[in-house]
């Protein structure tokens, strides 16, 4: 299955069924052990996470949230480049990596044709044709000259004020580098933003699956203790990503500007965002009720039971309530809550009109919206951890990582960083941290470490795949523009890896310690029971590789 996921010979779906048909057939699981993984709590999740998405976009809810956040940030290239990225990231918490970087690279580019004034500059960048302020484009927005344009010119022109052949090269080659940066820091800033939430990648969802099938007493992570983690490494890795971005593409300038000339280019550039954003109209009741939802979903999820402080779930049976329980309800409230305000009009009236309102949500949109897919693609994965660990596999990969039981865990951690991280870029991140997290849970096992100390870092590992255009859909999207390169993507990928690697390492090695009590070798792991018999997962090892046991 490794192998088929990584090549993908079969659709991933496809693969993702294979344990169904083998496990029985070679006697390692019975097909009503196998069949319940593909449809655990974790996946109602997940899935409650996917629908509430497809609300957002379907009541054009996520557009009006990038264009207002763009408005706020301003239009000066880097911090446009940084307004891209908190809004690409902030959507992909809670919609897919995917559905964020094809929402937000058409506003990149319709924002960057208004601001080199043509459409020839999405095809060559480096050979605008010259348009004046008074010939307006498609949109009847005036194409003017942008402030990127104005500050990429040197102060030598000709009499009649336009730039020598020189100065004209030199400012379109720096236009194909900004346009580029923008076009790299959308799928990226998809890929980061994704890990800050338990929804917003399914490998974080997976580490939950597997955490209740090896360790069932572990109860430490859930929405709101990964979201105190998380989102403080999202934010801090966003920053640096920015910055190197908008060094290495030059959005940077140290030029001495003219403040009337920067403010008016700054007001027109502005102008194209208001006019998309005026477009939208006034906030509809729609909108405003899917926007109540979605705090509320967001809101009862971190608050169920956020571990520094209790929770509402505490007034309810322990173990009964959980984040599924949380996602499913408020996602129910979609099928049925009306779309426009309601009239009650016919309670006094018995002769007014009583249509039928349209909910927010339709189960027809659903099934068109949701990608089912990924949702057999999180059992399969599950199916796959239950064989390992019924067939003693989990078992035999652990005790082939003895050597690695001398080495210190921080520099284990760091390891399996740059490891998981160098595989993904290879290898879609589903299918990587299925392959890895068995074998991660082993390791710490040797190591007497916490398992969660070696598993969480290598379940976000797996979303720092920035080289390659095939290593996650959000690259392969922008790749698909035409104006990148591969050696573009890897000039700039490999310094981002570089610097989620030693991100990711600060933060299991400082907040993550207090948030997951990773300092001990916690009871969910010293009391794990083999479903083979009743022996202890170390006990098993032992005794199995013990001297006494091996024949000479």
């Amino acid at each position: 299955m490794a192998m088929y996921w990584c090549t993908e010979a079969l659709p991933l779906a496809v693969t993702s069924l294979l344990p169904v048909v083998l496990f029985p057939f070679l006697g390692v699981l019975s097909s009503s052990k196998v069949c319940p993984q593909y449809f655990l709590d974790t996946n109602f999740l997940f899935l409650s996470g996917l629908i509430m998405a497809s609300a957002i976009e379907e009541w054009n809810l996520h557009r009006r949230i990038a264009l207002k956040i763009l408005l706020i940030t301003g239009v000066q290239p880097a911090r446009l480049i940084l307004g891209m990225m908190l809004t690409t990231a902030f959507l992909s918490m809670w919609l897919s990596n995917t559905a964020s970087t094809a929402m937000m690279l058409p506003i990149v580019n319709a924002l960057l044709l208004s601001l080199f004034g043509n459409k020839e500059a999405s095809k060559e960048p480096g050979q605008l044709s010259e348009v004046t302020s008074d010939e307006p484009n498609q949109n009847k927005i005036c194409s003017v000259s942008s402030e990127i344009q104005q500050l990429s010119l040197e102060e030598t022109t000709f009499l009649n004020g336009r730039p020598d052949a020189a100065n004209k090269k030199k400012e379109g080659e720096y236009q194909k580098r900004v346009w580029k940066g923008f076009l790299i820091a959308v799928p990226y800033a998809a890929s980061i933003g994704g890990t800050a939430t338990l929804t917003g990648t399914a490998p974080n969802l997976i580490l939950i699956g597997q955490l209740k099938s090896v360790f069932p007493g572990c109860d430490v992570v859930n929405f709101g203790s990964w979201f105190l983690f998380a989102c403080p490494l999202m934010l801090l890795f966003l920053i640096l990503g920015w910055l190197w971005i908008a060094l290495f593409h030059g959005c940077f300038t140290l030029r001495v500007r003219k403040k009337k000339v920067e403010e008016e280019a700054e007001s027109r550039v502005k102008l194209v965002i208001q006019e998309d954003y005026k477009r939208l109209g006034p906030m509809q009741f729609a909108e405003g009720a899917v926007a109540f939802f979605f705090f509320m979903f967001a809101a009862l999820l971190f608050t169920r039971d956020p571990k520094f402080v209790p929770g509402w779930s505490k007034f309810f049976e322990k173990g009964y309530v959980t984040d599924a329980t949380t996602a499913v309800t408020i996602v129910t409230m979609l099928f049925f809550f009306p779309s426009q305000k309601p009239s009650f009009k016919w309670w006094f009236d018995f002769k007014a009109p009583n249509n039928p309102i349209k909910p927010l949500m339709s189960w027809k949109r659903t099934q068109e919206t949701v990608p089912w897919n990924i949702i057999l693609l999180l059992g399969g994965g599950f199916a796959m951890a239950r064989g390992c660990e019924e067939s003693g596999l989990s078992i035999w990969l652990g005790s082939r990582l003895q050597p690695l039981q001398n080495v210190p865990p921080p520099a284990a951690v760091l390891l399996i960083t740059v490891v998981i991280a160098m595989f993904t870029e290879f290898a879609s991140n589903t299918a990587t941290i299925i392959i890895f997290l068995p074998v991660l849970a082993e390791l710490a096992v040797r190591l007497q470490v916490n398992p969660l100390y070696l598993m969480i870092p290598g379940t976000v590992g797996c979303s720092y795949a920035f080289m390659l255009p095939v290593s996650t859909p959000p690259n392969s999207i922008a790749f698909s523009s035409g104006l990148l390169m591969v050696k573009d993507m890897v000039k700039t990928g490999v310094v981002m890896n570089i610097i989620g690697v030693l991100t990711l390492s600060l933060a299991m090695n400082t907040w993550a310690f207090y948030i997951f009590d990773l300092s001990t070798y916690p009871d969910w792991a010293k009391n794990h029971i083999n479903s083979n018999g009743n022996t202890s997962l170390v006990d098993i090892v032992n005794a199995t590789f013990s001297p006494a046991n091996v024949t000479l």
